[in-house]
């Protein structure tokens, strides 16, 4: 692994900024207690992000600061320690690239490189060490100042129940909580991933907190997967009809505050939910491309047999789209990553293609059963169309045809450039005209669904504008 370097931390500020939490007694009312709290977050904020030589807060602060965020209550609260530990891992990362200069012996092109930097010592959120939860557990009773694993997939599962549960501030607060997990999750990999791919430091990746969580036999791989590709699925349905009526019942004794939380939490809700619906599939993201730079330090020999082996996280995703078709649709509609969306459609659809019982020399080789214009070749010959429909129906080919569509003219414009001419912009859209052709003759009965035509619109515009 890269240089590890110890953060550094100041005694005095920590005594002085803890005394004001300490300070909180049992017989101060919520309002006072809620003051301290706000009053410790402004002292944190002020020590350690107002000066530029400012240093980082020690553990002990980060720990009260993210036990405000996991177990409060108080909107204020939960939105001023959650910004605070967004800006605190920005100052104060755990893990980055440094650059340093390479010898004198070195081109002159290429005088700098990519150091992986660990701060050693620093907090983290999440506890995987079994000596350190258990003694935990026995101290207080129950794990509050740190995310274990079997935590962090309760917490996925739970976002699932987030529109059952919309008026309360606990699924505020989860939704914020899991954010933040998220960002550290992303903030400790991106770093290692690239000190990989650029030096082939498998170590480093394997001691990444999302393997660590990957690997962990507390949970099931498959089902942390599942649960993020069903929480994707809810938040983003739910994202669309966040208007929901708030309001405390009428029962007219409702208190102003009250009613005011109620209005805060709907204001808020609506971003809350977007970007939490953001943050699952940025760890999903995640999740394939550490599965990818697996499966390279597997070909090169880098990994040992202690690595173990899991099915990438495509295939299972996958497996559950085919085998649940109601999430299908609200799936690539929440996907918003157009290169990971064309490729998961193509390979969706190339397990219905036709096989071809004979090969000949020509055509090995040459296939392009692999791309999107492979596909759509296969939709617009008649007999094969009619083959396909046999296994799914219309209304799926239609479905996944306009989203790789939606997706493919989302992605660079290289598509006039590329090398083979059946990936064309041209040749596609007219392969996809040709494609919904054929499937409105294969089932007439259904005809052109809305969301296709918009599809088909948008290709006949592209030809149009480009003949």
């Amino acid at each position: 692994m890269g240089t590890k370097r110890r953060r550094g931390g100041d005694g005095g500020m920590e005594e002085n900024t803890m005394a004001i939490l300490d300070t909180s007694c049992f017989s101060k009312s919520a309002e006072h207690l809620a003051d301290d709290r706000l009053s410790f977050l402004e002292a944190v904020r002020s020590g350690s992000l107002v000066t530029d030589n400012a240093s980082a807060p020690t553990n002990k602060m980060y720990k009260a600061t993210f036990q405000i965020l996991k177990d409060e209550k108080s909107l204020d609260l939960i939105m001023s320690s959650y910004q605070l530990l967004l800006e605190l891992d920005k100052r104060f990362p755990r893990v980055y690239m440094s650059e340093t200069e390479k010898s004198e012996s070195s081109s002159p092109s290429s005088n700098l490189h990519h150091e992986l930097v660990v701060v050693e010592e620093a907090w983290s959120p999440f506890s995987f060490g079994v000596d350190v939860i258990s003694s935990e557990k026995q101290n207080h009773g129950k794990i509050n100042e740190s995310v274990d694993v079997t935590e962090f997939n309760l917490l996925i599962e739970d976002l699932s129940k987030v529109p059952d549960e919309a008026n309360t501030s606990e699924p505020f607060r989860n939704m914020l909580l899991f954010q933040y997990l998220v960002n550290v999750l992303e903030g400790d990999f991106r770093p290692r991933n690239l000190a990989f791919l650029e030096s082939a430091d498998w170590i480093a990746l394997k001691e990444s907190l999302l393997n660590t969580i990957l690997v962990s036999r507390k949970i099931t791989y498959k089902g942390l997967v599942k649960d993020c590709l069903s929480s994707m699925c809810v938040l983003s349905q739910f994202s669309t009809d966040c208007s929901l009526d708030m309001k405390p019942a009428e029962n007219g004794s409702a208190e102003l505050a009250e009613k005011w939380r109620h209005t805060a939490l709907a204001l808020a809700l609506p971003e809350v939910v977007k970007c939490t619906h953001a943050a699952v599939q940025k760890l999903l993201l995640m999740i394939i491309e550490l599965d990818s730079s697996k499966a390279t330090a597997d070909l090169d020999g880098l990994t040992t047999r202690a690595d173990g082996t899991r099915t990438p996280a495509t295939e299972i995703i996958l497996d559950e789209l085919t085998y649940d078709k109601n999430i299908l649709f609200p799936f690539f509609q929440a996907l918003d990553k157009p290169k990971l969306k064309l490729d998961m459609i193509v390979e969706y659809l190339k397990k219905y293609m036709p096989k071809t019982s004979v090969r000949t020399r020509r055509s090995n080789g040459s296939t392009n059963d692999s791309t999107f214009g492979g596909i759509l070749n296969s939709f617009s010959n008649g007999n094969s169309a009619k083959g396909i429909m046999k296994k799914i129906s219309s209304e799926v080919a239609q479905l996944l045809l306009a989203q790789a569509f939606q997706a493919y003219i989302a992605l660079p414009c290289e598509h006039s450039t590329e090398s083979k001419e059946e990936n064309s912009l041209q040749n596609i859209c007219n392969d996809m005209i040709s494609a919904f052709t054929c499937l409105k003759k294969a089932d007439k009965h259904t005809g052109i669904l809305p969301f296709a035509k918009e599809a088909l619109v948008t290709a006949a515009f592209l030809l149009s504008r480009n003949s």
